[in-house]
């Protein structure tokens, strides 16, 4: 049988035998959280506390700016010492709520259920858009509004983006493996809102031992399958992975849900169930702290706005001085300017390597061997879309579909002439975007 895949791709070394082994552990804060307002894909979240207000772990300090938004809560209790702009990791000052931690951790106390069974769908939605829900793979999309197709009889998958195919990240595998019945759980807490349906837990065949599990854990659920993944940079992509398991295709133009499809992270459906099932809004995630220049790489779970300085010496800090710092991975993720920055929704990982070979390589002219189209999963030709960033040639670059490209990187990975293809697209883009908007 044939193994599930898409077209294209790369095979990059995966790093993940540094962290994968290494159980979840708990990363307290220091004195001061920070609560950026955008944290999600839309407009920013508003501030509903002040200056001076004592807040409580699980109280709502900023309510959604829009449909397209989601609602930021404090993650410890203490008092708003200040909302003010505050660097982020991207480099970008950002509207945040500056929280004193008072180390008593006081909650605002949540209401549990015991099943499921009986919740309405207007339930299930609400529960998530209250409880600050994004995508939690890196995008930041609002899970309540991915939630909301216009036509949820339409859907005929609710694929559950188990593959983790960023080289280093190993968040994701330590949560299936220590919290496999929350992942399934949400899985089926999302299933209710599409009667047709059926749920798919899509894992890459590197997992042996995820994929074993979950399907013991689901052996007896009749709307639920568990599928094997190749192993194979971008498998976790959105289109990608929609292609993989249905045979589906979406461009730069559709949503998941054009083609039957919903699609959602692992962390971010374990937050959906505890959400609904333990009345928590989203308040942690788990990271990644990894790379050859940290002391003691491990998965922590972490509490949103603490500082990435905190994280990083829960490992035990850097063994030997980074040349490159990245956050997230290495092939998607960006480089950190510094680590006095807080931790977000959307905070993956924190990778440090030794030698930023990027930064070393002396890009040459382009040989036109073609293997940047070759790896290309969204199938255009990136080399020649760069010259067009390059030039500034807007209307060429539209006419050659440079918008279908989904920015994984693999054609920078595979240049011989280690052109910057990723890097100039990607700026190409985010220039006709911001047109687009306009």
């Amino acid at each position: 049988m044939a193994k599930l895949t898409f077209v294209g791709g790369i095979h990059p070394y995966d790093g993940k035998d540094l962290s994968k082994d290494k159980a979840i552990g708990e990363v307290l804060p220091g004195k001061e959280l920070v609560y950026p307002l955008s944290q999600h894909i839309g407009a920013p979240a508003k501030a509903i506390v002040a200056k001076g207000d004592r807040v409580l772990a699980g109280q709502k300090i900023a309510e959604a700016g829009g449909f397209v938004s989601a609602p930021v809560h404090a993650s410890v209790s203490g008092t708003v010492k200040a909302i003010e702009p505050r660097r982020v990791a991207a480099g970008d000052m950002v509207m945040s709520i500056v929280v004193e931690n008072d180390g008593l951790y006081e909650d605002v106390g949540f209401r549990t259920r015991t099943s499921p069974d009986g919740i309405k769908r207007e339930e299930i939605i609400e529960t998530v858009k209250e409880a600050g829900i994004v995508g939690m793979g890196g995008a930041g999309f609002p899970t309540h509004v991915k939630l909301s197709p216009k036509e949820p009889d339409k859907i005929d998958y609710v694929i559950a983006n188990c593959a983790e195919c960023e080289p280093y990240l190993t968040s994701d595998y330590r949560r299936m493996l220590e919290e496999p019945e929350k992942l399934v759980g949400g899985l089926k807490i999302i299933l209710k809102l599409f009667p047709n349906a059926h749920g798919i837990l899509a894992v890459e065949d590197n997992k042996p031992d995820c994929i074993s599990l979950l399907r013991q854990l689901t052996i007896n659920e009749t709307r639920i399958s568990v599928r094997a993944l190749k192993t194979k940079y971008p498998q976790g992509g959105e289109r990608q992975l929609i292609f993989a398991v249905t045979g589906r295709k979406i461009n730069s133009t559709m949503l998941p849900a054009d083609v039957g499809c919903v699609v959602n992270n692992v962390d971010t459906m374990v937050a959906v169930y505890r959400a609904v099932m333990e009345g928590r809004p989203l308040m942690e995630r788990i990271v990644t702290v990894t790379g050859d220049a940290v002391a003691n790489p491990a998965n922590f779970r972490v509490r949103i706005g603490t500082s990435y300085n905190e994280i990083l010496e829960a490992a035990g800090g850097f063994k030997e001085k980074p040349e490159k710092i990245v956050c997230g991975g290495p092939m998607m993720g960006f480089a950190m300017f510094g680590l006095d920055v807080p931790s977000t929704k959307t905070s993956t990982a924190l990778l440090g390597l030794t030698r930023d070979e990027v930064s070393a390589m002396e890009p040459g002219p382009c040989i036109n061997c073609g293997r940047c189209v070759e790896v290309c999963p969204g199938r255009v030709v990136p080399s020649r879309l760069a010259d067009y960033a390059e030039h500034f040639d807007e209307e060429a670059f539209l006419a050659n579909y440079g918008m279908e490209c989904c920015e994984c990187g693999c054609c920078s990975y595979i240049c011989p002439a280690k052109r910057p293809l990723t890097q100039q697209i990607k700026s190409m883009r985010k220039i006709l975007l911001a047109k687009k908007k306009k």
